[in-house]
């Protein structure tokens, strides 16, 4: 008996031709009648590198295998293939290989789509998106203007990963044990100009809409936690001869009167400026220490640090003078980057003060009895306010709900709303990216490119490496 042999190869090339010439895929039935569409999207690949993996197609077989189930069941299936193109993979790429990003960038989409081609997967070609193409980006272009005439899109002064070897900020997951993950170099943070996307604006709906959702209330929950609403007050510190004041947030303005110290984060725009003579190395030092560490570190720290900026701020309600700190334990994205401390009824502030030998006043008396010798902060919100001039003998849960507006009415804040979501960072300091469509002008300030005009296209350049 002869020996049968599957030639593979030369059968897959017969059959994809044909299905090339005659698609499985009509947008019409046999008699002529449009079938009901069925739209399958699968997550754009990164063309950033040699070609797809197996760990791609593990992801596009399930939608491959779904897309022709739904085909057999007599729909067009709408089943669309882009190329998430622009960005840090496709450009770290280019920059590896020394090639043009355009170039490079072509090339890796051509191998990939004749991978696709070869594995035969059901796509509908005709809808082929390139984040790259200025016909696509337009449309980007054409929201961010939208978005920044209606104030959601605006430029903030913004403290973002830096790779000083590299010139060029990073993005959290290329920071690895505080080194550049290309090049090894230790990583600072530097404050850059960077535009903003206001998801804050829609906090509340967020929040609200959450039980319109059929999740499970542990991930709600999460998610609750992750936009954290908190209501309280900003209050106003005059710094010791000097204009500035800082604002600070709190929840609880009932203990402004146990306010002994005030806490910077070492980002924060006064920090710098508030060392004296005799504390500017410390205080400069700190400042880059801190800026070596992730937020995530920061916050997981468990021996507080911090450095006396030498400066004083006014407590608005007493008058005392209130010395400033930096401590990496507050972040410059979360309130105002700046908190007043209550040692004796907050752990933080207490662990804080308790290292550094700072005043600790007690201002809720626990069962209308003051604590002698404070071991430990007295955190619960239930008691008699003491020690707080006019605010003494109120209940501190009634004084907690109307101390904001009392701050009000004394010209010294104001009561606020406060989440823990932040407003998203959209900048990047790349060349390999869709122009964002607003001009600087130094008389009118920032102003969109006209609508008509749009799309503004990447200039093509011979270098585009990051410089600094």
């Amino acid at each position: 008996m002869s020996k049968i042999v599957y030639n593979h190869k030369a059968i897959e090339k017969k059959w994809r031709e044909k299905w090339a010439e005659n698609p499985v895929n009509p947008k019409v039935d046999d008699d002529g009648n449009k079938k009901q569409k069925y739209y399958c999207l699968d997550m754009f690949p990164y063309p950033s590198g040699n070609g797809l993996h197996v760990g791609h197609w593990r992801g596009y077989v399930i939608s491959d295998v779904w897309s022709r189930y739904k085909l057999l069941q007599g729909h067009y299936i709408v089943h669309p293939m882009g190329w998430d193109a622009f960005g840090l993979p496709a450009e770290n790429y280019a920059i590896k290989m020394g090639v043009h990003p355009a170039k490079s960038t072509a090339e890796n989409v051509a191998n990939i789509k004749r991978q696709i081609d070869e594995i035969a997967a059901l796509y509908d070609w005709d809808m082929e998106v390139n984040t790259t193409d200025p016909e696509f980006y337009k449309w980007t272009q054409w929201i961010f203007v939208k978005m920044f005439k209606e104030g959601l899109a605006y430029e903030k002064e913004f403290p973002i990963n830096w790779c000083p070897s590299c010139k060029t900020g990073l993005a959290n997951e290329e920071v690895v044990n505080g080194k550049c993950e290309r090049c090894g170099t230790d990583v600072t943070k530097k404050n850059l100009r960077q535009w903003m996307l206001k998801i804050t604006a829609y906090a509340e709906r967020l929040l609200n809409d959450l039980d319109k959702l059929d999740w499970p209330e542990k991930v709600k929950k999460m998610q609750s936690d992750w936009i954290g609403k908190s209501y309280g007050a900003e209050v106003d510190f005059p710094v010791d001869g000097r204009e500035e004041k800082i604002t600070v947030y709190t929840t609880r303005p009932d203990t402004l009167y146990g306010a002994t110290f005030m806490v910077l984060a070492p980002e924060h725009e006064l920090a710098a400026s508030l060392a004296v003579p005799e504390t500017k190395e410390s205080v400069e030092k700190y400042i880059y220490d801190a800026s070596m560490k992730s937020n995530v570190d920061r916050l997981q720290d468990k021996e507080k640090t911090g450095v006396f900026t030498g400066s004083y701020a006014i407590n608005p309600l007493n008058g005392e003078k209130t010395p400033i700190w930096l401590s990496d334990y507050v972040l410059a994205d979360y309130g105002t980057g700046a908190i007043m401390c209550v040692p004796a009824h907050d752990d933080r502030d207490f662990e804080f003060a308790k290292k550094f030998d700072l005043p600790i006043v007690q201002v809720i008396a626990k069962d209308g009895v003051e604590i002698e010798h404070m071991t430990e902060a007295y955190t619960d919100a239930a008691g008699t306010m003491i020690n707080s001039g006019e605010w003494n003998g109120m209940e501190s849960a009634v004084l907690k709900k109307e101390a904001p507006h009392m701050i009000e009415k004394r010209g010294i804040g104001h009561a606020t709303v406060n989440y823990k979501l932040r407003d998203w960072v959209f900048s990047r300091q790349r060349y390999w990216g869709e122009p964002i469509p607003i001009i600087h002008c130094p008389d009118c300030g920032a102003v969109p490119v006209p609508e008509e005009e749009l799309p503004l296209r990447l200039p093509d350049v011979e270098s585009y490496e990051p410089t600094g």
